[in-house]
């Protein structure tokens, strides 16, 4: 299958569980994340990717020797997604965004520090598959250790460590899974049509406004994507947490938001919106998304003999036994 066999309409028939289920989520998220790895790999198989993609498919040392084709096979991936896509093409709107948004600052849902919310996230498998062999933990220290061995900053191995952590969502404001997971967008503008699927738009509210429907919406060329909505999920989440409650560099908050935000820093997609901030940017998040797709596949890590490290580093950026406020 080509590329382009993306744009495809979904399969309507397929049964989409978006009920709170935390093993449905977390095959959702892989699947999503397969759909990413597997069109990258296609692009260079084919002879198709730009220097530009190449360079950053290969950026990443500990990855240099994986078969990325070896994944799930692109068909496959794509089909187990579609309809989670159309669902949340058509319910991220402006109105939506503004309400969760105001949702997120009206209220704290717990305090908990990143290794008690670590632990939390553990549950989200755990409650559904209570004989699963990997948790969430592992996952999150499978990315931090592979930043780790490239001898990346300590900051960086910390994002490596949390990029995930705002999937703690699911447990309290998330209406589904459509509005944690997935790739990012920003909304009060026309949809790009380099998003993953951009036919299933056509049923969002905002789709035919006459302000949100034109290219630059509510923005300006040159705004900025600090100042952009971007569409809610985790990674938003996370990041407006971290802002706030951690001295993690620009770069590193960067790479917690928009690292899902593939139409950006894979396709080029709104380069109209940037400013000089965001060239930066966007090679911190190149640089990062090698860790968040491909580490997964790495040994399972030993929690215990890791957690005394990894407390030093979130004791450096975030605060020792500091109660995030979630």
């Amino acid at each position: 299958m080509a590329p382009g066999a993306i744009f495809e309409e979904p399969n309507v028939a397929e049964n989409f569980n978006d009920h709170r289920d935390g093993l449905a989520l977390e095959a959702t998220s892989d699947a999503i994340d397969n759909v990413n790895v597997l069109k990258a790999a296609v692009k260079v198989k084919q002879g198709t990717a730009t220097q530009e993609e190449k360079d950053i498919y290969a950026q990443s040392a500990f990855d240099s020797e994986k078969d990325k084709t070896q994944f799930r096979q692109y068909e496959e991936a794509c089909d187990r997604v579609k309809n989670f896509y159309r669902e949340q093409h058509e319910k991220q709107t402006v109105a939506y965004n503004l309400r969760a948004r105001n949702h997120f600052h009206g209220k704290t849902r717990a305090e908990m520090t990143i290794w008690e919310a670590m632990e939390k996230l553990n549950t989200l498998i755990d409650e559904s598959d209570p004989d699963t062999s990997l948790s969430q933990i592992d996952h999150l220290l499978q990315s931090a250790e592979a930043i780790r061995r490239d001898g990346k900053p300590r900051w960086f191995q910390l994002v490596g460590l949390i990029h995930d952590l705002g999937k703690l969502l699911f447990f309290y404001d998330a209406q589904g899974q459509w509005d944690v997971v997935g790739d990012t967008f920003p909304v009060g503008c026309a949809f790009d049509k380099r998003i993953i699927y951009p036919d299933t738009f056509k049923n969002n509210p905002d789709y035919n406004d006459e302000i949100y429907s034109t290219e630059h919406g509510i923005y300006v060329p040159g705004c900025g994507l600090d100042n952009v909505m971007l569409s809610w999920g985790h990674d938003e989440y996370l990041y407006h947490i971290m802002k706030d409650q951690s001295t993690i560099p620009d770069e590193g908050l960067a790479m917690i938001r928009y690292h899902s935000f593939y139409p950006w820093h894979k396709e080029n997609a709104y380069r109209w919106m940037m400013n000089e901030k965001d060239h930066k940017m966007l090679d911190a998040v190149r640089a990062f998304n090698p860790y968040d797709l491909y580490s997964k596949s790495d040994d399972i890590p030993k929690v215990e003999d890791l957690k005394e490290y990894y407390l030093g580093i979130i004791d450096e950026y975030i605060g020792k036994d500091k109660k995030i406020k979630w």
